[in-house]
């Protein structure tokens, strides 16, 4: 094995890990709408999805490489169906984080709205449609990077696995931290953006994306980190119980 292969390969693992952020947020997001003894479950079959999403893809790349072939002009501007797929799965992530937003912070409890309750099979399906725009985007990017088939087999595979592990940790994470949700859902509305305009050929780079998510997430952090601080120094401070005593210190000498 030569040391191209070699480097492209962890290149492109690195790279998998980097675009996998945005699918295992969004997942995480979705699967704690569900009971908790299903959420695992969740996660770890919708990236399982994701999984083959994307072998499927690699083992056809003679249609992946046509998806990049204009389809019609608009105004001047050529689509293809790779950038269809991409605008259709940004208006859809667009309109799924505004809707998660509006249930968090405007919506009624799940027990006084059952009509909002959620399956298992429609959460499995919304993974799945967002699995396709993400794997498209993961894989093209691998095209670009490697020639070999098998080296992109296994990269995905690894960081897969490696994101299944991280999955649970970060999904319980979320769930914990209300303000870390808003983020990520905050993230999920700049991805969608960022689709979009990958659609109509407005590249924005994804380093800048990446960036902002990483800090902001850095900043809330070190908030949260200073919040519980100041609750165990509150705590250290509260006065300790006092136990009652059987005898008060006056009868005890009176009888003395």
């Amino acid at each position: 094995m030569s040391a191209d292969v070699i480097a492209g390969f962890i290149s492109l693992v690195l790279l998998e890990l980097v675009l996998g952020i945005d699918n295992i947020v969004f997942i995480s997001i979705l699967a704690a709408k569900l009971p908790e003894n299903q959420q695992d479950k969740a996660r770890k079959i919708g990236l399982g999805l994701a999984l083959i999403m994307r072998l499927l893809l690699l083992l056809t790349l003679s249609w992946v490489v046509k998806l990049t072939a204009p389809l019609f002009t608009v105004f001047g501007q050529d689509i293809s169906g790779r950038d269809i797929i991409l605008i259709l799965g940004g208006l859809f992530l667009l309109a799924k984080a505004t809707f998660e937003i509006h249930d968090s912070l405007e919506g009624k409890e799940g027990h006084d709205n059952p009509k909002g309750a959620v399956s298992f099979g429609g959460v499995l399906v919304q993974i799945m449609l967002l699995d396709i725009v993400f794997s498209l985007d993961s894989v093209i990017t691998a095209v670009g990077m490697v020639d070999e088939i098998w080296v992109m087999v296994a990269a995905v595979v690894i960081s897969v696995g490696i994101m299944l592990i991280a999955a649970g940790p970060l999904g319980r994470f979320v769930n914990r931290h209300p303000s870390v949700k808003m983020l990520a859902l905050s993230f999920l509305l700049l991805i969608g953006m960022t689709l979009v305009a990958d659609g109509f050929e407005l590249h924005i780079p994804k380093g800048y994306i990446y960036f902002a998510m990483a800090f902001s997430l850095a900043v809330e952090l070190l908030n949260i980190t200073v919040s519980a601080r100041r609750e165990r120094r509150a705590a250290a401070k509260q006065k300790p119980v006092e136990l009652h005593r059987r005898y008060s210190e006056d009868e005890v000498e009176g009888q003395g």
